[in-house]
């Protein structure tokens, strides 16, 4: 991967139809028939009525996402009900290392006290600004991984540390809860990744491809309700999107996003272990 898989560009997020899915089962196809409740139909009448543009001028920035080197805003849907102690993420947290051909690989999630700097740095680098557009002082990085930290959980921020040592900035979320789902059709718990490869000594090494595959394999051990985990990476982004792809990703279809035209790369829990 040439010095443009720094943003591997992994997964910007934005939109979402919420329906009945068939669940971690074996069905791969992109489509299924939606039965919406009634409370959120209601929902959806009440939001047809308001002025036109309501929502528009907050659409630049959201809870956690970035959509195409944009942020999105409004949480699309509110988050579910879950028994106490849960959260919208199954505790990235606690999703503890895994071990890769390039050593172990551990998602330690993002505290503002101690990552804002090197996060900064790594959103500095020319080759990952010209696609996460976060380049400039430290405020612009500190706001957008404060609005995902104080947030409702409905995206992680986190350093990835290969042996102990941070070389990779990581974004779990829930795609079927962003913004991203109103632009594909979203199953209930599918998972979103981006990644940025933040040292230029750790690019070109087909690296990208090595821990993408391992990252989604955490969400899909982690996460047992989460049949599809998604990415949109920028179709300039070409080491992007060949990471994901060597990765047992498959090409769904391009998505036009605010910002960008993206291609919807999913992997299926179904076809985990032939591609």
């Amino acid at each position: 991967m040439t010095p443009t898989d720094a943003s591997t560009d992994a997964g910007s997020a934005p939109f979402t139809d919420h329906g009945n899915g068939t669940g971690p089962g074996t069905d791969c196809e992109d489509t299924l028939e939606l039965r919406l409740p009634g409370d959120f139909l209601a929902l959806l009448g009440e939001r047809a009525e308001e002025p036109a543009g309501a929502d528009q001028a907050g659409e630049e920035l959201g809870p956690s996402r970035r959509t195409a080197g944009r942020r999105t805003t409004a949480p699309l849907l509110a988050p579910p009900v879950t028994s106490s102690g849960d959260d919208l993420l199954d505790r990235v947290a606690d999703w503890g290392p895994t071990a890769t051909p390039a050593g172990v690989l551990r998602l330690l999630p993002v505290r503002l006290d101690r990552d804002v700097p090197l996060v900064n740095r790594w959103m500095n680098d020319p080759a990952v600004a010209a696609f996460w557009e976060l380049s400039g002082p430290g405020p612009a990085t500190e706001a957008h991984l404060r609005a995902q930290l104080t947030g409702d959980g409905r995206s992680v921020p986190c350093l990835g540390l290969l042996d102990d040592t941070p070389m990779s900035y990581w974004e779990i979320y829930r795609a079927d809860l962003d913004p991203l789902a109103r632009h594909y059709p979203a199953r209930p718990n599918d998972t979103g990744i981006h990644v940025l490869i933040g040292g230029v000594a750790h690019r070109g090494q087909g690296l990208g491809t090595t821990l993408v595959r391992a990252v989604s394999d955490l969400v899909l051990d982690r996460r047992p309700n989460c049949a599809r985990v998604v990415a949109e990476p920028d179709l300039r982004n070409i080491p992007s999107m060949s990471a994901f792809l060597s990765a047992g990703f498959r090409f769904s279809s391009e998505i036009e996003l605010p910002g960008k035209r993206a291609a919807l790369l999913i992997r299926d829990r179904a076809l985990r272990d032939l591609l």
